[in-house]
């Protein structure tokens, strides 16, 4: 078996493993002792019904993942003595799918975990789960009038749906609310810590962040709810850190000042019974261990440790009781849940097997290509590649001047190609890694075309520069022979991927194998469940990808437990405003005028008619 050369035991974290026939196996993380899964017989299962790209939703891992933050929280407040307990709550934002939603309140009810909302849309959802009494739903984001009357009326059947304050303005919208419908509130407030945090998401924190009170506007928040005999309705203080902390130390900061502001607000007189910390454990992406962007510096329990710790320094040091604690933790919860399967649908291979052969009528500088090929040596290896670009150059602006012709240009592109590529070789044997021109040769890759939409399935990845480990899911236990970037299906030069997660490092090129004529080769896009789904567009129309939900049985068993057919063309074209009737109907007519004009025969309109309404009831992505 060949070394682990996308870094699988790095990021992997024990969700996935190489099996010895070199397909990628999925473990159970809950089931340690149970054969992994291999990934290819759930892609040919699947083939059976759906086309690719598909999107795996793996359901072991969310439950364990929902387990594994509730547990371990549960664990430092055993072992450090904090007196209160942990209540997990999910950020609907993150995947608000259906079967996402269902499976999370599903797994996380023993744990009594509620939901977050910050819009009417994801309130209604909320306030549709079957959650259990002691659940909670905490609404965010900026509410009106319709908004907070439907939180208000929901505690009246026992759902308890708390209205966090984002600002003055609001908090008199919800004193005048409450007033009309003599109700009294669950009531929230969202403080802005002064804490900035690093990473991408570091204009989530701080006093300049978008959302809730700056410290200056809290006490006449407090004063005002005082004032109108609210202040007793004021259960929780929440505050973000942002989404995907890389530094602990960070955490332990911010932290640290909610307490602080949570100490004094429940010296005013507030009854404060729950501290809500926000968003802010990150996933390790690249598996580094380190503090970046893509990476995380902390473990699970060492999150888990900081925080709780922290809170009891603080609140026993000011001698208050111990309120529950709160994190939203969606990112972690749901992005090792899901993989995106893509076929590679055609390939660009920058290479040629054989050198052309010289003839009299071939230009001086092509002999002087085909010469370079004698001295290609480790103190000339430079040399080589300026002369092979110098003189490749120069006779392209020959054909650009119309001095050579097409069949001539094409002879020297491939003597070029020919050339580079034993240079390459050349490199790559005598391991010249460190010579100026060994990265120049990497970045001269071959393209693998894949069947999915970056802008669809990966928005961040195009939109921010988001990492996401990608692999092939067969012949792990072969030498890759390509260096390759990723091109979609769409038609724009930006639908490409050229970072990529490898276990040295991230990298320009991604090595995959070689391609026979008619193997399907499939690629791996891993922790996807977070944001992906819902942030993803319809750039040229290409819609959601069929879903899969999985569940890991032992014996190397699964059963698929759901399946979401993904968008047909009538689904899209009605999302930019085109009814697929209409558009039939215009086809059909225009059809019947060539055929009546005898353009094209009866049978020529009957297959073109046939075509255009099994294209209108076809999936968007390209179908065997």
């Amino acid at each position: 078996m060949t070394n682990d050369i996308y870094g699988i035991e790095k990021w992997g974290k024990g969700f996935f493993k190489i099996l010895e026939n070199g397909n990628l196996g999925l473990l159970n993380p809950q089931k340690k002792q149970s054969k992994p899964i291999d990934l290819t017989k759930i892609v040919k299962k699947l083939n059976q019904k759906l086309s690719p790209p598909y999107i795996i939703r793996v359901a072991d891992y969310l439950e364990f993942m929902i387990k594994e933050i509730n547990e371990n929280f549960n664990k430092s407040i055993k072992a450090i003595g904090y007196k209160n307990k942990f209540k997990s709550i999910y950020p609907i934002k993150v995947n608000q799918q259906s079967q996402v939603i269902k499976n999370v309140v599903k797994y996380s009810k023993k744990f009594n975990s509620g939901l977050e909302v910050g819009s009417k849309a994801e309130l209604l959802i909320a306030l549709s789960q079957n959650l259990t009494k002691n659940a909670l739903i905490i609404c965010n984001g900026t509410k009106d009038e319709e908004f907070i009357k439907l939180s208000l009326l929901s505690n009246k059947i026992d759902i308890k749906t708390i209205l966090v304050i984002e600002s003055l303005k609001e908090l008199d919208l919800i004193i005048k609310i409450s007033n009309l419908l003599k109700i009294k509130p669950l009531l929230g407030i969202r403080i802005k810590l002064t804490n900035l945090i690093s990473g991408k998401w570091s204009q989530s924190s701080g006093d300049r962040s978008a959302f809730g009170l700056p410290v200056d506007k809290i006490t006449e928040a407090l004063y005002k709810l005082k004032k109108n005999q609210l202040l007793d309705c004021l259960i929780l203080q929440h505050s973000h850190l942002g989404s995907q902390v890389p530094d602990i130390i960070e955490i332990r900061k911010y932290t640290q000042e909610a307490c602080r502001f949570f100490v004094e607000i429940y010296n005013f007189g507030a009854p404060l019974k729950y501290i809500d910390l926000g968003g802010g454990l990150g996933v390790d992406y690249t598996g580094e261990n380190k503090s970046k962007f893509h990476s995380i510096n902390y473990s699970m329990e060492e999150y888990c440790i900081n925080i709780v710790e922290t809170l009891k320094l603080e609140f026993d040091k000011a001698k208050i009781n111990h309120p529950i604690v709160i994190t939203e933790s969606g990112r972690a919860t749901v992005a090792p849940s899901s993989i995106l399967i893509f076929n590679i649908l055609d390939t660009t291979i920058f290479d040629v097997k054989s050198c052309p052969i010289l003839n009299k009528k071939d230009h001086i500088y092509l002999s002087y290509m085909i010469q370079i090929l004698n001295y290609i040596s480790e103190n000339r290896i430079q040399e080589c590649f300026n002369d092979l670009n110098y003189y490749r150059d120069e006779l392209r602006v020959l054909f650009r001047n119309g001095q050579i012709s097409l069949s001539e240009i094409s002879k020297i592109e491939k003597t070029y190609l020919f050339v580079l590529n034993r240079i390459k070789a050349f490199v790559e044997e005598k391991k010249l890694n460190s010579n100026p021109i060994s990265n120049k040769l990497n970045n001269l890759a071959d393209i693998y075309h894949g069947n999915f939409s970056l802008f669809q399935s990966l928005p961040d990845m195009w939109a921010i520069d988001q990492l996401h480990p990608i692999a092939p899911i067969q012949k792990l236990n072969r030498k890759p022979s390509k260096r390759v970037i990723l091109n979609d299906i769409t038609c724009d030069s930006d639908g490409m991927i050229a970072k990529f997660v490898l276990n040295d490092g991230i990298k320009d090129t991604l090595p995959l194998h070689e391609i026979k004529k008619n193997e399907e080769y499939y690629l791996g896009v891993f922790f996807i469940g977070a944001y992906q789904e819902t942030l993803g567009d319809l750039h040229n129309l290409f819609g959601d990808t069929n879903i899969s939900t999985v569940k890991l049985e032992d014996n190397g068993k699964f059963k698929i437990v759901h399946e979401q057919i993904g968008d047909k063309i009538s689904q899209v074209l009605s999302y930019v405003e085109y009814s697929s009737s209409e558009v039939l109907k215009i086809f059909s007519e225009k059809t019947n005028r060539f055929y009546k004009k005898n353009l094209i025969s009866n049978s020529e309109k009957n297959q073109l008619l046939k075509n255009f309404k099994a294209s209108i009831d076809g999936y968007t992505y390209f179908e065997n």
